[in-house]
C-alpha cells in the first residue's frame, strides 16, 4: 500500500462550544487546527480539510477544503467519504483521518494504523485506547480508510447509516491500540472547560 493522505475532519456543528469552528480557537497562541496540521502533515503525503460552509475562512492554511457530499450534517462518516473522494482524485489508496479539535493525538498515528492493517484486503482500522473498565475505547474520527470502499460507504450513508463502528464492523475493521500515559492522546476540545484543560496540558508538555 502506498502512503496514505491525511484528512482533517472539521465538519461538526460544535454545539457544546456554542457553534463556530472549534479548530480555529486559540490554544497557546495558535489555533487548535494549526497544531493538528503540524502533527498530521509529517505522517502523510498530503493533507486536506473536510469542512462545510464558506471555505474562505480557512484560506490562510493553504489546504484544499472538501465539503460533505451528503446533506444534513451526516456526521464523521460524511467527512470520511468527502476525504475518500478527494483522495481518489489524488491517486491515493487510503486516507488517515484526524479530528480538528484534538491537538495532542499521537505522532505515530499513521504508523500504528498502517501496521494494524497488514494483511487486510482493504485497510480499515480505527484508533483505540484501553478502557479502564476492560476492553477498548474506539475513536471513530481517527482511522485508516480505503479508497476502494468509498462507493460502499456512499451507499450506506444514502441509506441512512450514521454510526461509524456499524460500518467498520460490517467490513471487519480492526483496531490499533494506543497507550495512555497520563493524558488521553485523543482528548478533544468540546467545551470551554476542555479548552482551559488543553491550555494546562500544553503548558505541561502534552
Amino acid at each position: 500500500m502506498t502512503a496514505p493522505v491525511g484528512v482533517i475532519l472539521a465538519g461538526g456543528l460544535s454545539r457544546r462550544m456554542g457553534g463556530g469552528d472549534k479548530g480555529l480557537l486559540d490554544l497557546g497562541g495558535r489555533s487548535i487546527l494549526s497544531r493538528v496540521i503540524d502533527r498530521l502533515s509529517p505522517q502523510v503525503g498530503a493533507v486536506a480539510l473536510n469542512a462545510n460552509g464558506d471555505p474562505a475562512r480557512f484560506a490562510d492554511l493553504g489546504l484544499p477544503v472538501v465539503a460533505d457530499s451528503v446533506e444534513g450534517f451526516a456526521g464523521p462518516l460524511a467527512g470520511v467519504l468527502a476525504g475518500l473522494d478527494w483522495a481518489a482524485g489524488q491517486g491515493a489508496e487510503a486516507i488517515v483521518t484526524a479530528a480538528a479539535d484534538t491537538p495532542f493525538f499521537p505522532t505515530d498515528l499513521v504508523a500504528r494504523l498502517t501496521k494494524a492493517a497488514r494483511g487486510m484486503e482493504h485497510p480499515l482500522v480505527l484508533a483505540a485506547t484501553p478502557d479502564p473498565e476492560g476492553g477498548t475505547i474506539r475513536h471513530p474520527t481517527f482511522g485508516l480508510w480505503p479508497v476502494a470502499l468509498r462507493d460502499d460507504l456512499r451507499a450506506a450513508l444514502q441509506g441512512g447509516l450514521r454510526k461509524v463502528v456499524l460500518w467498520t464492523d460490517a467490513h471487519r475493521g480492526r483496531e490499533a491500540l494506543f497507550p495512555v500515559a497520563g493524558v488521553d492522546p485523543f482528548f478533544n476540545v468540546n467545551t470551554p472547560q476542555d479548552l482551559a484543560r488543553a491550555e494546562i496540558l500544553l503548558k505541561g508538555g502534552a
